[in-house]
């Protein structure tokens, strides 16, 4: 199967493109978000995401890998709150396709997404997870030769999402 649940690192994977989960203004900020930038080479970062400049939310770019193993990363904005679940689902829903899409278009044969907006945006992490695993299950019914990874770095939500959607580690 094309869709992998993994529990570890995104930073350490061996993919065409990892996710990051971004401000619109692609400043790094704490969390997931600034490992990546730590891990790819911080400087060489902040000068490629100054020179993209914005990502409006729901929305993806992209920018080089630097140090990282992967050769991309795509940056998606964070969807917020947004006023209620609806909208946040919504626009994190957006977030993933324009991702996996953007992904696809630059010849990516793997990607791997962190659980996108469940940290300090406060999406509850099981809603979060829910729609992550049908928007990538979504996205390849048409794209099935594409590796897609869910990379956990909690215990307790691998746990979790292994027992609910199964797709562990290959």
């Amino acid at each position: 199967m094309p869709f992998h649940i993994v529990y570890g690192d995104i930073t350490q994977m061996q993919v065409d493109a990892i996710v990051n989960a971004a401000s619109v203004s692609l400043k790094k900020r704490p969390g997931i978000c600034a490992a990546i930038f730590h891990a790819a080479g911080e400087h060489l970062l902040q000068k490629a995401c100054r020179d993209v400049g914005y990502c409006p939310p729901g929305k993806a770019v992209i920018t080089p890998g630097f140090h990282l193993p992967a050769r991309f990363i795509i940056h998606t904005a964070s969807p917020g709150w947004f006023g209620s679940i609806h909208n946040a689902r919504r626009i994190l829903k957006l977030c993933y396709f324009h991702s996996m899409g953007l992904a696809a278009a630059y010849r990516c044969k793997s990607l791997a997404f962190p659980l996108i907006f469940s940290g300090d945006y406060a999406i509850p992490r099981q809603e979060a997870l829910k729609t992550a695993v049908a928007s990538i299950q979504l996205f390849l019914q048409q794209h099935p030769s594409m590796e897609i990874y869910l990379v956990l770095y909690r215990r307790s939500i691998y746990e979790y999402a292994i027992r609910t959607y199964g797709c562990g580690e290959p």
